[in-house]
C-alpha cells in the first residue's frame, strides 16, 4: 500500500535589517558601475541621480527612495527587481543565479561577453565567471591585487592564456591558473566562438 509522503518544509529566508538592504543595493551599484567602467559623474548623467548621492549610496551611508532606485536601474537597463531581488538571494542559504538575471552580464561587446556567476556578497573573496570569446576575441586586464590568481577551465574553443610574459595554448577541457597580479589576457586563437569558466581568487 502506498504511504502519503510529507510536505517538504521551505525554511523561511532570514529577514533582513533596512540597514543591511541599504548597503546591499550600494555594493550592487558600486559593482555594476566598476564593472561597465563607468565613473561617478557618467553614472550621474545616465539615471539623473546627483554624484554626491551616488556617491553616499555606494559608501553605504544613504538608503535611496524608491524614485531614486528605479532610476539607478533603469541607468544599467535593469528593472527594480533585478537590481535588488538579489538581497532575497542573499539572505537565503542557497543563493541561486539565474540564467535570465541581465544584471549578472556586465560586459557585452564585439569583443567578449562576461557573466557573473558568484553572489554580490563574495566579491573580492572569490568570483566566478562564465566568459564568452567572440572569434578574434581577446579580454586583456591590468594587475589585480598583490596575491591575486585566476583558474581557468576552457569548456569550448581553444584559448591562449598571457600572464605577464608567460604564454600557453589551452584547449577544450584544459585547465589552468595563473597569477593576475600582473598585466595577463585571455585570447580566442580558434576558428570560433570560445567559452571559459574563470575563477578569481584573492588573497
Amino acid at each position: 500500500m502506498a504511504t502519503k509522503k510529507s510536505a517538504r518544509k521551505t525554511a523561511p529566508l532570514k529577514e533582513m535589517a533596512p540597514e543591511e538592504i541599504g548597503e546591499f543595493v550600494g555594493r550592487r551599484v558600486k559593482k555594476l558601475r566598476t564593472d561597465r567602467g563607468w565613473s561617478l559623474e557618467e553614472l550621474a548623467q545616465v539615471s539623473g541621480v546627483s554624484r554626491s548621492m551616488l556617491s553616499e549610496i555606494e559608501r553605504e551611508r544613504a538608503n535611496p527612495t524608491l524614485t531614486v532606485t528605479f532610476r539607478i536601474a533603469r541607468a544599467f537597463g535593469l528593472s527594480l527587481q533585478e537590481l535588488i531581488g538579489s538581497v532575497e538571494m542573499q539572505a537565503a542559504k542557497i543563493q541561486v543565479i539565474r540564467s535570465r538575471d541581465r544584471g549578472q552580464v556586465f560586459r557585452s561587446d564585439k569583443q567578449c561577453e562576461i557573466r557573473t556567476l558568484s553572489p554580490l556578497n563574495l566579491e573580492k573573496d572569490v568570483e566566478f565567471y562564465e566568459l564568452k570569446l567572440r572569434v578574434g576575441g581577446a579580454l586583456r586586464s591590468q594587475s589585480h591585487f598583490e596575491g591575486t590568481r585566476e583558474f581557468l577551465t576552457v569548456e569550448e574553443g581553444c584559448v591562449r592564456v598571457e600572464s605577464d610574459d608567460a604564454v600557453e595554448e589551452l584547449g577544450k577541457g584544459d585547465s589552468g591558473t595563473y597569477p593576475v597580479d600582473v598585466p595577463h589576457a585571455i585570447v580566442n586563437t580558434g576558428t570560433g566562438d570560445a567559452v571559459v569558466f574563470l575563477v578569481v581568487i584573492y588573497r
